[in-house]
């Protein structure tokens, strides 16, 4: 029996370019509906989501939760933890492909160094379930900064 499963449920209609979608329900109900468009992908967001901003969502969100449990195994938990990500979408060989993802993670912590910090942040990495899923896939950057 798996650990979890999760499903969403979304709607599109049209063509690529001028087609518009929607997000409709997520199984938790933590979410309305969010619209959708390739326009929303590539050009301006106008309000509107794309498959790139919910994967740097779950991305972000999964490294702060196992960072966090990294940080605590270490006897240096976490007061604090800011994680951006930033999924980059390109075109290779003519085909929109996610290329890359960029964590940057800030946090506060008693009882740690630059060095050490930076060590636990890229051991978090590795063991992220969602950087283990994209890793070998893009490219997975990792800026970390310890604040005081």
């Amino acid at each position: 029996m798996p650990l979890a499963e999760r499903k969403a449920n979304v709607t599109w209609e049209g063509n690529l370019t001028e087609g518009k979608g929607t997000i409709n329900s997520v199984g938790s109900g933590a979410f309305g509906s969010l619209p959708v468009t390739w326009a929303s992908r590539t050009e301006r967001s106008d309000g509107k989501t794309s498959p790139e901003e919910l994967i740097a969502a779950a991305h972000a969100s999964c490294y702060a939760m196992q960072f966090s449990n990294v940080l605590n195994k270490n006897s240096t938990p976490a007061q604090r933890l800011d994680v951006e990500a930033l999924c980059t979408l390109d075109r290779v060989n003519g085909a929109a492909t996610i290329v890359s993802m960029d964590l940057d993670v800030r946090g506060q912590v008693e009882g740690l160094d630059q060095e050490g910090f930076e060590r636990l942040a890229n051991d978090a990495k590795l063991g992220c379930p969602v950087s283990r899923a994209l890793q070998g896939n893009l490219e997975i950057r990792l800026t970390a900064t310890l604040e005081k």
